[in-house]
């Protein structure tokens, strides 16, 4: 049984998904790529996969990024699935609207460090699998600062 965190990559950039992949998976992720919309919630809704986290670009083809992530907040099994958006889009009205959609970060690929990225992802599942209970701490209580909404990004 593969209990590795998975982690659901949407973007159609074939070489930042291939980064982002290879990077993710030797930090022990298991990582689905889709590389458009309709692909990712066929993957949510149809396939019935449960990611640990979702990064999600806005600009992809057959359905954008906001449609994805407005028919995740709209269904009642996907709603609370954590969403980190990376994209070109960096307008403050972009990012609002991202905060209003719930993600839990923001981050424009323009000033993009892979490495952050990776970090951000590691700290979210980490603090979700042992609120879980998946990983216990010494005292039971997560090692990080839990972000319940978006006030918090990164921006």
């Amino acid at each position: 049984m593969n209990n590795k965190p998975t982690i659901l990559l949407v973007e159609d950039d074939p070489f930042l998904s291939s980064v982002l992949r290879l990077k993710l998976e030797k930090e022990s992720f298991k990582v689905i790529r889709a590389a458009d919309g309709e692909e990712a919630l066929n993957f949510l809704t149809e396939q019935g996969i449960r990611p640990s986290l979702i990064l999600l670009d806005l600009i992809l083809p057959k359905k954008n990024g906001f449609e994805v992530l407005e028919t995740i907040r709209q269904d009642p099994l996907l709603e609370k699935l954590p969403v980190i958006i990376i994209s070109n889009l960096g307008q403050p009205s972009d990012i609002e609207r991202g905060k209003a959609l719930g993600v839990i970060d923001y981050f424009i690929k323009a000033r993009l460090s892979i490495g952050e990225l990776v970090n951000r992802v590691k700290t979210e599942v980490l603090d979700k699998d042992i609120l879980d209970g998946k990983i216990k701490t010494k005292d039971n209580k997560p090692t990080h600062q839990i972000r319940t909404n978006a006030e918090g990004m990164n921006l």
